[in-house]
Formats: C-alpha cells, sequence, structure tokens
C-alpha cells in the first residue's frame, strides 16, 4: 500500500485535498483525523505539519508527500521534488527599512530574522556573503523594530504587510515556491503504484489547464481552423450530413478559449462551444 503524507492544515493543505479528491482519492472528512486508508485505491494518507512532511519521506517511513518547494529546501532532508503542482505560490524576499540595501552584497555583517534559516543561510552561502541568521517562528516583519535584526526574510505575496510595517523588498527574490510532490532522494522513481499517483495528479493538472472545444467550419476553412487550434497532436475532425462541413474537435489552453472562440467564429466556424475537462491521460 502507497503511504502518502498531506498537509494537515495551512495554505496548502486545502488545496491538495481538492486535487487528490479529484484525482479520484478519498480524502478524509475531518479534521482531526491524521490518517485514512483508501483501500479501492490501496494508499494510505497521513496528515502532517507541512513542514515535516519532507522529514518523514526522507526516513523512508513515508513513500511520497505533499509539501511546499520552500519547505523541502528549508528542511535540508535527503528528499526531492518529483512534481509541482501549481498552487500555493510564493516568492521568498529580502526586506528592508527604505535605504538599508539594495542587493545581497549589502548584508555582509548584518543580521537577517527569518522563519527559513536553511533556505536563507544557504542563500547567502552560495552568495559568498557572510551574514548572521537569526531564526524567528512568523511575524518576522517585527523583527527590525525590536532591533532583533536589520533585515528579514520571507514569504513575499501582495507586500502589503511590508509597507505596513515600514519595509520595502530588495535585490532578486531567493526563490519561488509553489506546492510539490516529493520522494526520498535515490528511491526508485519507476515504482507502479507511484507512477499511477503521479499520473493522476498530472491528468487533474492538465484537466484545469485545457477545455474541449468543439465547432464546425467548411472545408475550405479547415486549414485555418487547425491552425488555431492544433490540439496536443492533432483534432479530431469528422465529416458532417451537409456537404462541405466538418465537424473538428480538439484540447484548448483555457485561458485562451475565449480569444480562440473569436477566431474561429471570424473565419466562418460555427457551432462553437467549450466543455470542461474533469479527467485526462496524456
Amino acid at each position: 500500500m502507497l503511504r502518502i503524507a498531506v498537509p494537515n492544515k495551512g495554505s496548502l493543505s486545502g488545496p491538495a485535498a481538492e486535487m487528490l479528491h479529484e484525482a479520484g482519492y478519498q480524502q478524509r472528512r475531518e479534521s482531526k483525523e491524521l490518517r485514512i486508508v483508501d483501500p479501492e485505491n490501496e494508499v494510505e494518507f497521513f496528515y502532517l505539519r507541512p513542514r515535516d512532511i519532507a522529514i518523514y519521506v526522507s526516513s523512508g517511513r513515508l513513500d511520497i508527500g505533499i509539501t511546499g518547494r520552500d519547505l523541502l529546501i528549508d528542511s535540508g532532508a535527503d528528499a526531492e521534488e518529483i512534481l509541482p503542482l501549481g498552487f500555493a505560490r510564493s516568492t521568498f524576499r529580502f526586506a528592508a527599512k527604505p535605504g538599508t540595501a539594495s542587493g545581497i552584497q549589502d548584508l555582509k555583517g548584518r543580521t537577517v530574522a527569518t522563519s527559513y534559516e536553511g533556505i536563507v543561510a544557504g542563500h547567502l552561502a552560495d552568495s559568498g556573503v557572510d551574514a548572521s541568521v537569526v531564526h524567528l517562528d512568523g511575524a518576522v516583519e517585527t523583527a527590525i523594530e525590536l532591533g532583533v535584526a536589520e533585515v528579514i526574510a520571507d514569504v513575499v505575496e501582495t507586500g502589503t504587510s511590508l509597507r505596513n510595517a515600514g519595509l520595502e523588498v530588495f535585490g532578486e527574490p531567493i526563490m519561488k515556491s509553489e506546492a510539490i510532490v516529493v520522494r526520498r532522494t535515490g528511491a526508485d522513481g519507476e515504482e507502479p503504484k507511484v507512477q499511477q499517483f503521479l499520473r493522476r495528479l498530472q491528468g487533474v493538472l492538465v484537466a484545469r489547464t485545457y477545455v474541449m472545444m468543439d465547432y464546425d467550419c467548411r472545408v475550405e476553412q479547415l486549414e485555418k481552423a487547425v491552425a488555431l487550434t492544433p490540439g496536443l497532436e492533432s483534432p479530431t475532425v469528422s465529416p458532417l450530413h451537409n456537404e462541405g462541413w466538418v465537424a473538428v474537435r480538439a484540447m484548448v489552453p483555457a485561458k485562451e478559449a475565449q480569444r480562440i472562440m473569436d477566431d474561429l467564429y471570424a473565419i466562418g466556424a460555427r457551432a462553437i462551444l467549450t466543455t470542461a475537462i474533469h479527467a485526462c491521460r496524456l
């Protein structure tokens, strides 16, 4: 039975459970449940603190897990990313009082406060910057005001909390993070149950990204229409009862669907429809 770690709370928890549900797996009904078994899919789910998941997976006790790229790197665990999941995206950056620093080289000899000591210390070392790192659990914005540090490093989404604290970001992003699937470094990448799990999640990602588009067009406009909707390999084209017309079906990027419909209509296509894709295998 495949043993999988899932975030039990925080910004990763809800989207992870939703994706697993879309992939056909049972999920817990109560937030207090720490373990459930999905016998039909031969999977056992363990609901753990997101920060601990990479460590559990690296121990070999669990086969794979869903966590954040930032948490994987910060943990220093012997685990590796095998699939990005596209949600819980964030950017990790330095911030300070205006005029304090403009780049990472300005941090030499200074103190940086962060909740992600492993990421920051590694980034400073890779950049050849000798600076002190102070670990704080949350609310690092107050570290500068209280004199604990001169600079902070934290996840930045809108930047509102930083501006409210009188701080501004500077320099290049330390890293970009998102939810990912991890496994123990060196684990068998061809294990059938793991591959099946990854295919299901990849199917969800594709289903969220594409829609199915159907339309009718005249034969003489088919090449122009196909250029607009090439599909993943090629579209399906079927003759209609009315001579000189064909029906076309193809997957198109969801974010471009409205523009493509306009372009198809402009070349004479009609009965243009889009439908959601709930699951797929490519």
